[in-house]
């Protein structure tokens, strides 16, 4: 496993230094980070399409975070791939993520969220990155609870929907030899296991079609994020290190999204002042071989994101494990050969 990364979209700013890539490049390496993942909304920050038709641009990107002793992670369509697929609900909300051009046209602002990830596959090929960051956007989400009950067949309808949008963009992101990782993510269609594999399902178990997983979305469900590593370790293409924790009342459970953050019942907190078991996380990702960057993503209600930041770099760079390339009782290996472990057996005399 790489570490420690940050994800870039919490601390981009109008005020120096987190105004320019080079001032976040400078800030963060300061704070012991070796990678960063990259948005892509803000031009300003990163051209994503010039990165897709211009090598030398991407030379340039490349050879500034390295004068900090940084490079990229991954880049991150999270923006662009929410607007994949939208409910009419939430036309208003998210017509904030597109350009202004594209605003109050649905029909135009996918088709803007559609090229957004075309270039990031190219973009990401010529970075030589292997791993993309999105999420999946959602048709279904105003029909979470089942009342009034749902009609047969509206989630599968939803679901044929969003996978014959996105299967182009897979193929695109294959033939870049790019994985497509979708954040397991409340408010979209893919929030947990279920639900990815009723996705992959319709992609036809597309092999681009990973997971970027995020135990604090699972400690607000309620779900187990350790036994969904055991499962899905195989589609884990991508972590990001948040925290969370989830203390219900006589007053708020799980449904607590109408009061305000720092009075949830469930609420995202600084990495380590949550109650994810990240000793247990990091051994279960190296336990199956995981070697993809451990990325912060600071999200917290209480602490100051300056403090999380620096706290959450070091926090990293101490869970990280160096896996062992020998079994701890070498030491006292018999030093037994086939013939002998067939006299142990009683096979052989």
């Amino acid at each position: 496993m790489k570490g420690p990364g940050l994800f870039l979209a919490q601390f981009i700013g109008a005020e120096p230094p987190f105004d320019s890539l080079t001032g976040l490049a400078q800030w963060a390496s300061g704070l012991g980070f070796k990678g960063l993942q990259i948005p892509t909304g803000d031009p300003a920050i990163f051209d994503l399409a010039l990165a897709a038709s211009s090598d030398s641009y991407c030379d340039d990107v490349k050879g500034l975070l390295s004068d900090h002793g940084l490079e990229i992670t991954e880049l991150s369509t999270h923006i662009q791939g929410q607007l994949v697929a939208v409910h009419p609900a939430y036309d208003t909300l998210y017509d904030g993520f597109a350009p202004a051009a594209k605003r109050g046209n649905p029909a135009a602002r996918q088709a803007w969220a559609v090229e957004s990830l075309m270039l990031a596959a190219q973009a990401s090929r010529r970075l030589g990155l292997d791993a993309h960051a999105t999420f999946s956007g959602s048709l279904a989400w105003p029909y979470l609870y089942p009342w009034p009950q749902r009609p047969a067949g509206l989630i599968e309808e939803a679901f044929d929907e969003l996978a014959s949008r996105w299967r182009p963009i897979l193929d695109a992101f294959d033939a870049a030899g790019v994985d497509l990782c979708y954040e397991i993510h409340p408010g979209e269609d893919l929030f947990d296991g279920y639900t990815f594999e009723m996705f992959l399902d319709r992609v036809g178990g597309h092999q681009r079609a990973k997971i970027l997983y995020d135990p604090s979305h699972f400690v607000l469900q309620q779900l187990d994020y350790l036994g969904f590593i055991d499962r899905y370790h195989e589609r884990i293409g991508m972590f990001h290190v948040k925290d969370a924790e989830f203390v219900p009342s006589a007053s708020q459970g799980v449904y607590s999204g109408y009061a305000p953050w720092v009075e949830r019942a469930g609420r995202f907190r600084s990495t380590g002042d949550g109650q994810v078991d990240f000793k247990a996380v990091f051994s279960r990702l190296a336990q199956y071989g995981f070697d993809g960057w451990a990325v912060l993503e600071w999200e917290c209600a209480l602490k100051h994101p300056m403090d999380g930041a620096a706290e959450g770099a070091r926090f990293i760079a101490d869970h990280i494990i160096r896996v062992t390339d020998r079994a701890f009782d070498d030491f006292a290996a018999a030093g037994t050969d086939a013939a002998a472990n067939r006299r142990l057996l009683g096979l052989s005399s």
